[in-house]
């Protein structure tokens, strides 16, 4: 969601966030969230080893933080800037006000939320459906084009990526030496080789 109505834009206080920086931690009193205007935000989780699971990056026209803020819990995860970026800040109490004033709101947010119940549905199946060979197999195949061998550089280091497709280093790491067994790909540092483009795609039944 890129556009919105600008009595709503006027609601946030835009604010710049460093790479590294939290926009929130796991646990805190969801008392803002936020639109991302510009950047990228990586939201994770951690697990009882404190190794982090990545739930999903967001960007500019993004939304984070709004379901936890408008009923006034805690937040259940974290939400950090990937790199540089900007974001409107919207203070909950004063998205209240909004919602109790102007029906037109009411109904902007009740819109927001729904959309985003739909994106986590999405996001559930994926990693609940399906395996990390499978969700491997559809991220090698976004960034290749046509039907032949392809050489897809990472834009992101091996256990960023790992924590992308909802996994860890380890089994990641199991995975792409699995894929080469197959003769599926070839990997040589940062650069992934799709060798049998038809065979990755028979991975995912296409």
């Amino acid at each position: 969601m890129s556009e919105f109505p600008a009595y709503i834009r006027r609601l946030g206080r835009e604010s710049a966030f460093a790479k590294g920086a939290f926009l929130f931690q796991a646990e805190e009193q969801a008392a803002a969230f936020f639109f991302i205007l510009s950047g990228e935000i990586r939201v994770f989780k951690m697990d009882e080893q404190g190794r982090e699971l990545e739930v999903t990056r967001l960007g500019a026209g993004d939304f984070v933080g709004e379901a936890f803020a408008l009923v006034h819990g805690r937040y259940p995860f974290f939400a950090q800037a990937a790199r540089d970026a900007r974001a409107l800040v919207f203070g909950a109490e004063a998205v209240d006000r909004a919602i109790a004033a102007r029906p037109d709101a009411a109904r902007f947010f009740v819109r927001l939320l729904a959309r985003k119940c739909v994106q986590l549905s999405g996001r559930v199946e994926s990693l609940g459906m399906k395996t990390v060979r499978r969700r491997l197999a559809e991220f090698l195949l976004s960034g290749c084009r046509g039907g032949g061998p392809c050489a897809i550089v990472l834009p992101m280091k091996k256990g960023e990526l790992a924590k992308a497709l909802g996994t860890v280093g380890e089994t990641l790491s199991r995975t792409l030496r699995q894929m080469q067994d197959d003769r599926l790909i070839e990997v040589e540092g940062k650069i992934i080789r799709v060798t049998d483009c038809p065979g990755l795609r028979r991975e995912i039944g296409s």
